[in-house]
């Protein structure tokens, strides 16, 4: 892809701070708040933004809000601020610098957005994204008790959503999803695990067949490749690794040992867009079929994964739920919403929100300014 380049005039970073509408519980933690860093890089008369999907603590990455901060202080504002450059030239340009995919996400996703606005044209429609709607599924996090969460079920069934998600972790996994199934013996049911199982669990997820799961989540550790494809060789349920594929390489790779059949792509987590297309490109010469999936993002976020979700190899519902799933209110002004378990992919230029800022600013915990 042949990109103009242009020069960066102002950076802006935000860290800011929003609550949730409720604790989203998972099998390595609990998030009550989302706090993230917000990019804004202006150019002319333009502005593109980006957002960082890092959290405060290491517990789901070595990447932290304070260590995406320092790569970006030391980094990539001298690298970006007063250059003439591209997506493209910002991810040749940084590929020397080893690790932080999250970091280098947020501030190439904001290049796309600048890019997409001087071309004056939908971001999806620059990607080459080809849907003008995409699915929409919801992820429910552990719950207090299974009664609880059959009526979450019933809610987000009644809403629309087209694919039904639970969090499992030991202890929390075959009797709930038993009594799921009983209840609701035909919905588009997956289970994550986000790595909460060990090889020495493997005879025991050989029961997962019987729960009729679309796939099954990232049931084994992180980084543990060679034992998922001996857990797929075990059961017929698809296995669907998420945090194992850290970039393209390492998804081609665990294609071709079998250690997943669906992708879970995360385009914050994987480094950004271009690396994006990577996968979606992998994935299509492999027969391995992908979704995008979400780090509770707020509407900018969002709005990169649901433009992304318009590319040919997504064929199954998105983890891209409405701004209201997650927030009281959105930083945005049209908050994403759903009609008929589908999102449209913004018609406006660049990413196609707009921050509502006398909001905003009431949540920013910290501005920084870069001319």
């Amino acid at each position: 892809m042949d990109l103009e380049s242009f020069k960066v005039d102002e950076i802006r970073l935000w860290r800011i701070k929003l609550e949730y509408r409720e604790p989203f519980r998972t099998s390595f933690g609990v998030e009550k708040c989302k706090e993230t860093i917000i990019i804004g890089l202006k150019s002319g008369d333009y502005y593109g933004y980006g957002e960082l999907v890092a959290i405060r603590e290491p517990s789901y990455s070595y990447e932290t809000l304070d260590t995406a901060l320092s790569i970006f202080k030391e980094y990539f504002i001298p690298l970006v601020l007063k250059k003439e450059l591209n997506p493209y030239v910002f991810y040749n340009e940084t590929s020397w610098i080893r690790g932080h995919p999250m970091a280098k996400a947020a501030f190439e996703m904001a290049l796309w957005d600048l890019h997409a606005k001087y071309l004056e044209k939908p971001l999806y429609e620059v990607i080459g994204g080809s849907r003008k709607k995409v699915e929409v599924g919801v992820s429910i996090g552990i719950q207090d008790s299974v009664d609880r969460l059959i009526r979450r079920i019933e809610e987000y069934l009644e809403e629309g959503y087209r694919r039904i998600k639970i969090k499992i972790k030991p202890g929390w996994d075959f009797e709930v999803l038993e009594k799921v199934r009983r209840e609701f013996p035909d919905i588009p049911l997956t289970a994550d695990a986000n790595a909460a199982y060990t090889k020495e669990d493997i005879p025991r997820l050989t029961n997962i067949d019987k729960y009729n799961l679309l796939y099954l989540e990232q049931p084994l550790y992180y980084w543990d490749i060679y034992y998922h494809s001996i857990l797929q060789r075990k059961i017929s349920t698809p296995i669907c690794l998420d945090e194992s594929l850290q970039n393209s390489l390492v998804t081609e790779a665990a294609i071709k040992m079998g250690a997943t059949k669906i992708i879970n792509l995360k385009p914050g987590r994987v480094g950004g867009i271009i690396e994006s297309l990577h996968i979606n490109e992998i994935g299509l010469k492999n027969n391995t079929p992908m979704w995008i999936g979400g780090m509770l993002e707020t509407g900018i976020g969002r709005s990169f994964n649901v433009s992304i979700a318009t590319l040919d190899n997504v064929k199954y519902p998105s983890d891209i739920s409405e701004s209201r799933r997650y927030y009281m209110k959105d930083i945005i002004t049209e908050e994403w919403i759903m009609e008929n378990g589908f999102m449209e992919p913004r018609k406006e230029a660049g990413i196609g929100v707009e921050i509502d800022w006398r909001y905003f600013y009431k949540k920013v915990l910290k501005e920084w300014v870069f001319r």
